[in-house]
């Protein structure tokens, strides 16, 4: 109960902190990085075993 006192003191400017709307942008965000790190791991192993089949490699 005490948290959702501060956090509404903190949305409502009466204290510094991050505001609710802040805090759910910076798990969106850390959420997207997680999944765009996810694909570059991916796609890096695709391009080296692609690249180990492309006969001009050889």
């Amino acid at each position: 109960m005490r948290r959702w006192v501060l956090q509404a003191q903190i949305d409502g400017g009466q204290r510094a902190g991050a505001s609710s709307e802040e805090l759910a942008e910076i798990k969106a965000l850390k959420a997207e990085n997680r999944r765009l790190r996810e694909d570059v791991e991916i796609l890096r192993g695709a391009t080296t075993f692609f690249g180990e089949l492309d006969p001009r490699n050889r």
